[in-house]
């Protein structure tokens, strides 16, 4: 695997239904309400939206994500992204008891120029950016649906 090229996994667990965090999961340009690291969406079209992305490090990550799989009863998402980041990313929602558990896989390549120059020895940072991120997003997501359950009365 080339140095500007990453996989990663992820496994989260929450207290909502598949389908209600299918639905969340699937409004790209609602990300930024639960994902903090997600600092902007814009909606380019119907099942696609400009995303720009900051974690710990100095840097943004604006890509596109186009929805090529959205499957409710199967609880696959899947979307090509475009940009600073090309490659695919997808979320698979599985019933967990009362709640989901989500599975989360991205295989991307860095296109930004600074990163892919320092891909060599930023590697371990870009990895652990990422892991901070993700656990921010987990966080974020896991409140966000507590919000819902709030609000129907399901607390």
């Amino acid at each position: 695997m080339p140095l500007n090229s990453y996989r990663f996994r992820s496994v989260w667990s929450v207290d909502s239904t598949p389908e209600r965090t299918f639905d969340v999961l699937a409004d790209l340009g609602n990300y930024p309400h639960w994902w903090r690291e997600v600092r902007d969406a814009r909606q380019v079209a119907e099942n696609a939206a400009e995303l720009r992305c900051r974690s710990v490090l100095p840097y943004d990550l604006v890509f596109q994500a186009h929805h090529n799989a959205k499957e409710p009863d199967a609880g696959l998402l899947r979307a090509d992204l475009v940009g600073d980041l090309d490659g695919t990313v997808s979320w698979r929602i599985f019933p967990d008891g009362a709640g989901s558990r989500l599975v989360y896989d991205q295989e991307v390549t860095v296109r930004k120029p600074l990163l892919r120059r320092l891909a060599l020895v930023g590697r371990p940072l870009l990895k652990a950016n990422h892991e901070l991120m993700m656990r921010s997003g987990q966080r974020g997501l896991r409140t966000y649906l507590a919000g819902f359950r709030a609000a129907a009365g399901n607390d």
